[in-house]
C-alpha cells in the first residue's frame, strides 16, 4: 500500500503549481503530467479537474516534450486548449489493480490540493478503468465521475489465456519485467515504479476481475451484458465507451500484433483486440462498437487509425463537454 507524506506532498504541489504557469506539458515530482488550460475557452471546462489514468503498459510520456510520445496522444493538450484542467497520472505500467490504485489515490490527493477542488473526474483506459474504480471505491468522496474507456471491468480473456500457458506466461513476464517495462519507466523518468507482469495479468484476467469486483462491489457494473449499470450513485456519475475492431490500420504494427491474439481468445466475437464490449460496460454506456482498436481508443502510435474511424481526441473532448453539462 502506498501512503503520502504530507510535508513532501506540499513540495510536490509547489513544483506542479509552478509547472502550470507554462504553456504545454509540465511534470511534477509526483509524476503527474498536465497542460496549462486556456482560460478563455469553455467547451471542455469542467467544474472538477480531469485525471486520465493509463492502462496496462501505460505511461504519461516516453521521452521529452520535443521528442516523445504521450499515452493519451494529443488528448491532454486538446482538453487544455478547450478550457479543461486536466492531468495524466503516472502509475506502474505493470502491477496489480490495488497497487496502481494506491499510486493513483496519492496523485488524486495532489490534484485536489493543487486545484483547491474537492472532487475529480477520473477517466481510465483499459486497466486504468479498474485502477480508477479502486480509488472511487475506497475514497468515493474524491470522485465526481468515473469513466471507463475500454475498461477491463470484467476482465480480458487474453490475460486468462496467457496465464493458462505457463511457458508463454513465463517468457512474456521475463521480457516485460526485465526489459520492456524498466525501459518504459526509465524513459518516463520514474524507474523506481514497481513492476509485475504476473500481478498485472492476474488483475485484468476474467478470474482476477471477478475477485476484485466481489471485494469492491458497485452497482455501476451491470450483472450481465444486456442490463445496464447504475448511472449515478450517491452523487458520483459513471460512463463508458469502447471500440469493437481488432484491427483498423495494417500499417500500425502494435494493432497488428494485438489483433493476432484476438481470434485465439475471442473467435468471431466483437472485440477491440483485447476486450469484448460486455467487459467494458460501466454506468451509462455511450457506445461500445466504435470502429476502433484498443490502442486507437487513446490515439496511440501518433494518431494512426482506420480511415473511417472516429477521432479519439474528439471523443475525449466531447466527453469533457458532457461532464461539464452535467455540472461535473
Amino acid at each position: 500500500m502506498y501512503t503520502s507524506n504530507k510535508k513532501s506532498k506540499f513540495a510536490k504541489i509547489a513544483s506542479l503549481a509552478l509547472g502550470l504557469t507554462f504553456a504545454g506539458s509540465a511534470y511534477s515530482a509526483a509524476g503527474l503530467q498536465t497542460a496549462a488550460a486556456n482560460q478563455y475557452a469553455t467547451y471542455a471546462k469542467t467544474k472538477n479537474p480531469i485525471v486520465l489514468v493509463p492502462g496496462m503498459f501505460g505511461f504519461t510520456r516516453l521521452g521529452t516534450s520535443g521528442f516523445g510520445m504521450d499515452y493519451f496522444y494529443q488528448v491532454l493538450p486538446d482538453l487544455a486548449r478547450n478550457g479543461a484542467t486536466a492531468f495524466t497520472a503516472q502509475v506502474s505500467p505493470l502491477e496489480s489493480t490495488a497497487v496502481r490504485g494506491e499510486q493513483l489515490l496519492t496523485q488524486v490527493e495532489d490534484v485536489l490540493a493543487i486545484t483547491g477542488k474537492t472532487k475529480v473526474n477520473l477517466i481510465g483506459h483499459s486497466h486504468g478503468g479498474p485502477t480508477a474504480l479502486y480509488v472511487e471505491r475506497v475514497k468515493p468522496q474524491y470522485v465526481a465521475s468515473l469513466t471507463g474507456v475500454a475498461g477491463t471491468f470484467k476482465g480480458s480473456k487474453v490475460a486468462d489465456d496467457l496465464l493458462s500457458t505457463s511457458a508463454s506466461s513465463t517468457l512474456v513476464s521475463f521480457f516485460a519485467d526485465n526489459i520492456l517495462a524498466p525501459v518504459m519507466t526509465w524513459a518516463e523518468g520514474n524507474p523506481s515504479l514497481p513492476i509485475s507482469m504476473e500481478r498485472s495479468l492476474k488483475s485484468i484476467s476474467v478470474a482476477g476481475s471477478t475477485q476484485f469486483n466481489a471485494q469492491y462491489p458497485t452497482a455501476a457494473i451491470p450483472s450481465n451484458c444486456t442490463s445496464n449499470g447504475a448511472t449515478s450513485i450517491n452523487g458520483t456519475y459513471y460512463y463508458s465507451w469502447s471500440g469493437a475492431s481488432p484491427t483498423t490500420n495494417i500499417f500500425d504494427v502494435l494493432d497488428t500484433g494485438i489483433g493476432m491474439l484476438a481470434p485465439i481468445s475471442y473467435g468471431h466475437r466483437n472485440n477491440d483486440g483485447l476486450v469484448v464490449p460486455c467487459s467494458t460496460h460501466l454506468g451509462k454506456v455511450i457506445r461500445d462498437n466504435y470502429d476502433m482498436t484498443h490502442l486507437d481508443e487513446i490515439n496511440l502510435m501518433f494518431g494512426m487509425r482506420g480511415l473511417f474511424s472516429p477521432d479519439p481526441v474528439a471523443l475525449f473532448r466531447q466527453h469533457a463537454n458532457r461532464l461539464k453539462l452535467q455540472g461535473l
